[in-house]
C-alpha cells in the first residue's frame, strides 16, 4: 500500500485550518509527502497573498508551496470528502472554527493549536468532541515552523485516545524529516504543550533581567515540576512530562529566540508594557491567555502553580517582572519533589 493510499480518507485532500506559521508549515509537511491539501483561513488577504506568490512571505517566506498545496478563499471551496482535518488556528479561535466545520461529518480532527480553550472544560480535545462529536488527536512536541519549513529534523508526539486515529494522523505526517511519536495521553500532551508557553514568558523574563544559566535551569526544571503537577491533577500521567510534549517542548521555549512567547517575557523585562510587547511580536501570545486559564484551573484544583502565579502577576499589572522574581525567590524552603500532595 502507497502512502497516498494509506488509511482511512486518504483519497480525499487533507484540509488544514489555519495559515499562520505553523498550520502553513504543517501543511508544507503533508504536500511534501505527496498529499494533497488544503489550507484556510480566515484572513482573506493572507490567502489571496499565498495564492498569488505561492509562499507565506508573512510567516515563512523562504518556503515555496508545492502545487498539491492549495490555499483556500472559503471553506465552501474546501472538498466535500475532506476526512483528515488539521486545526491550527489560535485557541480563542477555536469555537468559531468548530463552527465553520460541521459540515464534515465523519471526519478525524488534530489539534495543533497549543493552549487552553475558555470555559470550563479548558482542554481543546473536549471542545471538539462536544461540537462536532469526533476522533480527536493532539499534535504537540517541539517544533519551531521555521525549522519544519526548512526540513530540519524534528521530532513530535501525537497522541489520540484510539490508537487507529494516532495512526492515520502519523501516516499522514510521518516523512524521513519529521519523525512522529504515537501516544494515548491526550490531557498530559495538551498540558505540556500548553502551559509551556507560560514558562517560556518567565524564561524571556528572567533572561532579559540578566539574571543568568543557573536561573534558566532552575526556572526550567521548577516548571516542569508545575506542568506535571497540573497534569496529575487533571489525569495525566506523568511520565508523558518527561518526553517531547513535555520536557522537549519546554526546554525549546525557553531556551531559543524563535519562540514569540520567550521574545514576548524579554520585552516584559525590558520594561514594555503587555499590549506594545504584544504589538511588537505581532503574532498571538498563547501563553497570555493560557496564564489566566491555568490560574484559575489552579484555584479550583486547590493546587500551587508558583511560577504561573507571578507570571500572571505581571501580566495583570499586579507586578513588575523584577517584583515578581522576587516573590518567587522569598518563598520559604521546602523538600524538593516533582508532584507535591494538593
Amino acid at each position: 500500500m502507497s502512502r497516498t493510499e494509506a488509511g482511512p480518507g486518504a483519497a480525499a485532500p487533507a484540509l488544514v485550518l489555519g495559515a499562520g506559521a505553523w498550520g502553513t508549515a504543517l501543511a508544507l509537511v503533508i504536500a511534501r509527502n505527496g498529499r494533497q491539501v488544503q489550507l484556510w483561513d480566515i484572513d482573506a488577504e493572507l490567502i489571496a497573498a499565498l495564492r498569488q506568490a505561492r509562499r507565506n512571505r508573512r510567516y515563512l517566506p523562504e518556503a515555496a508551496l508545492p502545487a498539491n498545496l492549495s490555499p483556500l478563499a472559503s471553506l465552501a471551496e474546501a472538498a466535500p470528502g475532506a476526512r483528515l482535518i488539521i486545526i491550527a488556528v489560535p485557541c480563542h479561535a477555536l469555537p468559531a472554527s468548530l463552527a465553520r466545520l460541521r459540515r464534515f461529518a465523519g471526519s478525524r480532527v488534530c489539534l495543533a493549536c497549543k493552549g487552553f480553550a475558555a470555559g470550563a472544560d479548558k482542554l481543546n480535545h473536549r471542545l471538539v468532541e462536544r461540537e462536532l462529536g469526533c476522533p480527536v488527536a493532539v499534535l504537540s512536541g517541539p517544533s519551531f515552523a521555521g525549522e519544519v519549513a526548512q526540513k530540519l529534523p524534528t521530532a513530535v508526539t501525537l497522541a489520540a485516545s484510539d490508537p487507529t486515529v494516532a495512526a492515520t494522523f502519523a501516516e499522514l505526517f510521518q516523512n524521513e524529516v519529521f519523525r512522529v511519536y504515537t501516544h494515548d495521553d491526550v490531557i498530559g500532551v495538551q498540558i505540556g504543550g500548553a502551559v509551556k508557553n507560560i514558562m517560556a514568558i518567565a524564561a524571556g523574563i528572567a533572561d532579559g533581567l540578566g539574571y543568568g544559566a543557573n536561573t534558566r535551569a532552575a526556572l526550567i526544571t521548577r516548571g516542569l515540576a508545575e506542568i506535571t503537577r497540573l497534569g496529575l491533577a487533571l489525569g495525566a500521567r506523568r511520565e508523558t512530562f518527561t518526553g517531547l510534549a513535555g520536557l522537549g517542548d519546554l526546554v525549546l521555549t525557553c531556551t531559543d529566540d524563535q519562540s514569540r512567547n520567550r521574545r514576548f517575557g524579554l520585552l516584559l523585562a525590558k520594561g514594555r508594557a503587555v499590549a506594545e510587547a504584544e504589538a511588537r511580536i505581532d503574532q498571538v501570545i498563547e501563553g497570555i491567555n493560557t496564564a489566566h486559564e491555568v490560574t484559575q484551573l489552579a484555584a479550583g484544583l486547590a493546587i500551587e502553580l508558583p511560577i504561573t502565579a507571578q507570571v500572571a502577576r505581571v501580566l495583570n499589572g499586579a507586578a513588575t517582572p523584577p517584583e515578581a522574581v522576587r516573590a518567587l525567590l522569598s518563598r520559604q524552603p521546602r523538600p524538593e519533589e516533582s508532584a507535591p500532595p494538593r
